[in-house]
């Protein structure tokens, strides 16, 4: 018993302490092609895709289609000046524009509906 845990040992021992390589091991860094280099077919078109940069001002909180006038809410510090023209979306679809008219209170504003619809909920961003 006692020779065959020495021997595990030596063995152990002799391959731990073999030539070691100096040279870096290239096979297990994969190579990562540079951002923006097209993966595949090399006829393939290139898409481009850039995100929107207009800033979200805030939501319709209340509608008046009688009237054609909407109440929004937006985020403190972030009131969009009288007669700032704004677009309204919804689900990421425009579906109107408004002209802020005031008053102005709190979070709140309003502002006419020009062209198109809104509903309670929608997303407004610049124009």
């Amino acid at each position: 018993m006692r020779l065959g845990f020495i021997l595990v040992t030596v063995s152990f021992v002799l391959g731990c302490s073999g030539k070691r390589s100096t040279a870096p091991n290239t096979a297990a860094i994969p190579h990562v092609p540079p951002p923006g280099a097209i993966i595949g077919r090399t006829n393939a078109t290139a898409v481009s895709v850039t995100p929107a940069l207009s800033t979200v001002y805030g939501r319709v909180a209340h509608v008046n289609a009688a009237d054609r006038f909407v109440v929004l809410t937006y985020p403190i510090g972030r009131v969009p000046p009288i007669n700032k023209r704004l677009s309204v979306y919804r689900e990421g679809m425009k579906v109107g524009e408004l002209k802020v008219t005031g008053p102005q209170q709190d979070p709140n504003t309003v502002a006419d509906i020009t062209a198109g619809e809104a509903h309670a909920g929608d997303e407004v961003r610049d124009f």
